[in-house]
């Protein structure tokens, strides 16, 4: 017994002269624990803080398109107005909610150029309180250009701006927020260019009523008595004109 604590105590003594003779490292090794611990935490803070404008969120979430949670509020000529829903973190996110401010984020549909009848679409699919998820592509003032995500199921999950494309809701347009050359941006407009497509050859929503334009057009055009009638119209210039 007495062997034991003799050699607990020589260990001992042993470790307090290593870390006399190493006192630098282990400051420093402290202070790098320390740091680490203070980034964790300002990460955390950052990513469990409730943005209520656009302004409010970092650049480089956008830059690097992060994906956000937020609860649907209304549906609006201008975009979706949505609560953004952080991360939550005991003890650091009952903390932050006593000081967060109230506010919706606007959201726009990245790379879509909504009908009329795809805004009566959305207002009838979305209900008040559903959750989204939008991941960030760009900012233009107090507006996010976003790709939007909708729960359909357990398992499975809907990109609003490919299904108001593929109903024939809308047409493509350009992917503001992003560089026109990027890789990504080339990447989701070939997306959104698939499922407008799609919508196209089934002559769906604004496609059928062009469809149906053009049938009517052609069948004027090539009707016998407009041809006659357009051959009087000339003979009659012409003879004028002498």
């Amino acid at each position: 017994m007495a062997e034991r604590r003799s050699g607990a105590a020589e260990a001992l003594s042993r470790l307090s002269e290593w870390a006399d003779a190493h006192l630098s490292l282990v400051r420093n090794l402290s202070t790098g624990l320390a740091v680490a611990a203070a980034l964790v935490l300002a990460r955390s803070i950052r990513m469990t803080t409730k943005f209520t404008s656009a302004g409010d969120i970092p650049v480089k979430f956008v830059e690097k398109n992060v994906k956000l949670r937020g609860k649907i509020h209304y549906v609006t000529e201008k975009g979706l107005e949505v609560e953004h829903i952080p991360i939550s973190v005991p003890f650091i996110s009952s903390i932050q909610r006593r000081w967060q401010s109230k506010g919706l984020l606007l959201i726009r549909l990245a790379g879509v150029e909504l009908a009329p009848s795809g805004m009566a679409w959305l207002k009838q699919e979305l209900k008040p309180k559903q959750l989204i998820w939008f991941q960030l592509l760009g900012r233009e003032d107090l507006v996010l250009e976003c790709l939007v995500l909708v729960n359909k199921g357990r398992f499975l999950s809907v990109c609003l701006n490919e299904e108001i494309l593929r109903r024939g809701l809308g047409r493509t347009a350009r992917i503001e927020g992003l560089h026109h050359d990027s890789r990504l941006y080339w990447k989701l407009h070939k997306r959104l260019l698939r499922a407008e497509l799609k919508a196209l050859k089934k002559s769906k929503g604004i496609w059928e009523e062009e469809s149906y334009s053009e049938r009517i057009s052609d069948r004027i055009s090539n009707n016998k008595f407009v041809q006659t009638l357009k051959q009087f119209v000339s003979w009659l210039r012409s003879s004028l004109s002498r």
